[in-house]
């Protein structure tokens, strides 16, 4: 089911009486957009009505598509945000970034970084850009990359709090030129973690000035990275559900050799 909104086409991929899975347009903000201005979060609200619960439990950035869950009942809403924070959600997301990304083609590395929270319009900082056991960053010499994201040293700032770990495995499946289609299946889910994750190594994401790039993006508003499945458990039933969306129209008329190799 899909249906219009002020930044595009909201699709439907899942509905019951406890949760609803649904595709958020690049641009649109998740909720908690300023009063007047369209959100996921009113979307819903206007297609449930306006008594309707409606609990955000999964947040994307408003530049950020993708399938996003929100639950329908207080007690839905408690099961799958424990879910999330206990991380027992799976998270697959597809980022085109631009630069070279730091490990061979289809090798898995993980990236295990303190990072620190951004103010508004801020981007939020890497403190520590380390490797794991997998792949071309476990051999990263102690302190190599620490501490600066594009080429700016980091500092505390009083009102970004203590650092948080951010846990990412990550992988380029395809280059084209001077852009990569790469995959990413992150544990944490800390603001802006993606985005400055890949930025600190050199490769920010096609569109996302924030974190220094300078290809720009064909949908406003946007950047290139999209949210392509979520996976939990069913708040009733505890049953393994997994939504998925493939990456938006507009990017197979942006990157048309880099989306061939997902085969849809």
């Amino acid at each position: 089911m899909t249906q219009g909104s002020e930044s595009g086409r909201i699709e439907i991929l899942y509905e019951d009486d406890l949760l609803v899975a649904a595709v958020k347009p690049a641009g649109l903000p998740t909720a908690n957009a300023p009063v007047g201005r369209p959100s996921l979060y009113t979307w819903l609200k206007d297609r449930l009505g306006q008594d309707a619960f409606v609990g955000i439990v999964s947040r994307l950035d408003a530049p950020v598509s993708g399938v996003v869950v929100a639950a329908k009942t207080p007690a839905a809403a408690a099961n799958l945000a424990e879910q999330f924070r206990s991380r027992e959600v799976g998270k697959r997301y597809l980022a085109v970034v631009a630069g070279r990304f730091p490990a061979p083609l289809e090798e898995w590395i993980e990236w295990n970084d303190h990072i620190l929270r951004g103010g508004s319009g801020q981007p939020s900082v890497i403190l520590t850009a380390g490797g794991g056991s997998e792949g071309a960053l476990a051999g990263r010499a102690p302190g190599q990359g620490r501490g600066r994201l594009q080429g700016r040293p980091a500092q505390r700032r009083p009102d970004q709090g203590e650092p948080q770990d951010a846990h990412t495995r990550a992988r380029v499946i395809h280059r084209a030129g001077e852009v990569s289609l790469v995959e990413l299946d992150p544990r944490t889910g800390r603001r802006h973690q993606l985005r400055s994750q890949l930025a600190s190594r050199g490769c920010s994401i096609v569109g996302d000035r924030l974190y220094g790039s300078r290809l720009p993006f064909p949908v406003p508003g946007g950047i290139a990275l999209h949210a392509a499945s979520l996976g939990l458990r069913d708040p009733a039933t505890g049953q393994e559900r997994i939504f998925s969306a493939p990456a938006p129209a507009g990017w197979r008329q942006a990157f048309p050799s880099l989306l061939a190799t997902l085969g849809r």
